[in-house]
């Protein structure tokens, strides 16, 4: 009788072995992607509205479920390459996305390329020369926005800036972005250069040099809430000219912060918050109007965000390349994870909420001139400068 019994169960026990073989085999297949955000920090005003949007992406792209990890690297760039290593090592992620904050990207960014993983970059970091073979960007290049940004500056007659920035990789690579493009462009010459720290509460001494120096023009490098506080003391300094802000700061933080100091400032962005201002033909009309329409369905009217409308153009990325990879490879496999790069370098012209991109072999920034708007803030609210 127990020979019997176990010569009827060894067939079941074999078929639980198979079942249990296929739904790990289902799990492995799963695409996934490893996010570091700075929810906390300096930069947690860049990287809550990302997160906020992360939240309504969709379970599944090409019939593959996403697993998506998210963690905080508290815009400290030790944070962020110690979330890179676990994504890369222990969670075997198919992708990286992050940081927000640009130091941070910039630090993780030796480790998912050893790893020969594609990293998607949430802010505009810039590598040395052959270094970002597996990084591509998802914000518009400080180059590009810098493009838009002289060339209204030239229309207004401004000749002189003065340049007021962090001290880190945005406010460096911004600072050398803007000086090569006005060179370009026959555009306005900085004449003073002040910086301060991201943690600073305090820009009093290189505000009063700057207002001494009395350019045009102002340039703020800042991000997010922590761009009120120069444009401020620039304003209490009574500072009479033109300020610009970077798209950085294309967020309402910048005027609940700001208050009457900041109206009239010009601020350069994508067209992800103002859809209502884009030409009908506008090629990112209609996904900046889906991106707006969610976003502000979940988080409340006026609430669109130009960090949250990275983490939307993420997903318009992914449903492009990932059915590509797909045929290439099976998630958690290098071929998969080399397929993605590939797709990526080959999607072509792509429209987005936040402008039109086209990644190639040769440029991983992949968006075009035609991309920035310049926003004035009037009544506290956005208006496109025409």
């Amino acid at each position: 009788m127990q020979r019997s019994l176990a010569a009827f169960t060894r067939p079941l026990r074999i078929a639980a072995a198979v079942l249990a073989a296929l739904a790990a085999g289902a799990a492995q297949a799963d695409v996934t992607i490893g996010i570091s955000l700075p929810l906390t920090g300096p930069a947690s005003g860049l990287g809550i509205p990302m997160a906020n949007y992360i939240k309504l992406w969709p379970k599944e792209i090409a019939g593959e479920k996403l697993n998506v990890i998210v963690l905080d690297d508290a815009t400290d760039p030790t944070k962020g390459v110690n979330n890179a290593r676990r994504f890369v090592t222990e969670d075997k992620v198919d992708i990286v996305m992050g940081s927000a904050a640009t130091p941070v990207a910039v630090a993780m960014a030796p480790v998912v390329s050893e790893a020969k993983t594609v990293q998607f970059s949430f802010s505009p970091a810039v590598l040395p020369p052959g270094a970002d073979g597996w990084m591509f960007r998802l914000p518009q290049g400080n180059a590009v926005m810098a493009h838009a940004m002289i060339e209204h500056m030239k229309k207004q007659g401004v000749k002189t800036v003065g340049f007021l920035g962090y001290t880190d990789a945005y406010g460096e690579s911004w600072l050398k972005d803007f000086q090569d493009q006005s060179s370009l462009l026959g555009g306005p010459k900085i004449i003073a250069t002040e910086r301060f720290a991201r943690s600073d509460t305090s820009v009093t001494a290189q505000a009063l040099k700057l207002v001494s120096a009395n350019p045009d023009a102002m340039l703020v490098v800042a991000s997010g809430s922590g761009a009120a506080m120069p444009e401020k003391a620039l304003v209490e300094r009574n500072y009479k000219g033109k300020i610009y802000q970077t798209h950085a700061a294309a967020t309402r933080d910048l005027m609940r912060i700001g208050g009457k100091d900041v109206e009239g400032t010009f601020v350069v962005s994508g067209p992800a918050v103002i859809p209502e201002q884009l030409a009908a033909d506008h090629p990112s009309k209609a996904l900046a109007t889906d991106f707006v329409a969610k976003y502000e369905k979940v988080y409340g009217a006026g609430n669109r965000n130009q960090f949250a409308g990275h983490a939307y153009d993420a997903i318009v990325v992914l449903e492009k390349i990932l059915p590509v990879a797909l045929k290439a490879g099976k998630p958690g496999t290098s071929e998969f994870r080399a397929a993605i790069r590939s797709a990526t370098e080959a999607m072509g012209r792509t429209p987005v909420a936040h402008g039109v991109l086209n990644y190639t072999k040769a440029n991983h920034w992949g968006f075009t001139t035609e991309t920035g708007l310049v926003l004035k803030v009037v009544n506290s609210d956005w208006k496109v400068e025409q």
